[in-house]
């Protein structure tokens, strides 16, 4: 009796749920493998470096606390794309690349995505790494070397981030489509497969990788605002940006 009562309330109370990322057991096993072996040996660089730069900078580690903080939140704001099998979402990579670099952003993106799958069955830990690849590796390598680009190139600070924010976030999703694509295929063409994932992600992504841009600069410009010393630290800002010449 009380198993029923139990069973019945689940059914009564229950709330539709959508995956996020790649979901568990998409990926056929030998994929699923084959993206852990891209995936680990970034994950082990950011580490290394996020301890090397800890112990030179007292203040890195908190930075990198925070960062982890709103990459997870940002991270978990799902638009469900059934067709794809997944969820579109913000990823915030571009913007802890920035910060921190993309070695030790591919790590914050991986501890978060580790956290969703194990407390949120967000994505799966079959699946895991496929998706800090995609989110993790790729985001935050688009993100940074655009933001350098840009830079380099003589733009102001926010239109770097901008473009950061919005190449992270749809980098992402185009390794993404790579990764359904491949791995689900079967006998079906490659290509023609990765265009119909890419097109069902377009019409939510397209407007979530503006959206992470805007945030991306949000970010960035209230540091300068607030805490121009860290940006100067980071490496993100030249300290004769912060007087006023840049």
């Amino acid at each position: 009796m009380l198993k029923f009562l139990v069973f019945a309330a689940l059914l009564l109370f229950a709330a539709p749920a959508h995956a996020m990322h790649i979901s568990e057991g998409i990926l056929p096993l030998p994929w699923a493998v084959a993206w852990y072996v891209v995936a680990l040996p970034f994950v082990a660089l950011g580490i290394r470096q996020l301890n090397a730069l800890s112990r030179q900078d007292l203040s890195y580690k908190p930075l990198a606390g925070l960062m982890a903080a709103v990459v997870f939140i940002i991270s978990c704001m799902p638009v469900p794309v059934p067709t794809a099998g997944t969820c579109s979402h913000p990823c915030g990579t571009g913007m802890a690349a920035i910060l921190l670099g993309p070695l030790a952003s591919t790590v914050i993106a991986s501890v978060s995505l580790l956290l969703q799958a194990l407390f949120l069955s967000h994505g799966g830990l079959s699946t895991l790494g496929a998706n800090i690849v995609s989110m993790g590796v790729v985001g935050s390598l688009a993100g940074y070397l655009t933001f350098k680009g840009l830079r380099a190139m003589g733009a102001s600070l926010a239109v770097a981030a901008f473009f950061a924010g919005i190449q992270a976030d749809w980098a992402t999703y185009l390794v993404t489509s790579v990764e359904l694509a491949s791995g689900i295929r079967g006998a079906e063409p490659f290509l023609p497969l990765l265009e119909k994932i890419m097109l069902a992600f377009v019409p939510t992504q397209l407007p979530l990788g503006i959206l992470e841009g805007a945030m991306t600069v949000g970010m960035v410009v209230l540091l300068k605002r607030k805490r121009p010393d860290i940006l100067v630290r980071m490496n993100v800002l030249e300290a004769r940006e912060v007087k006023g010449n840049g």
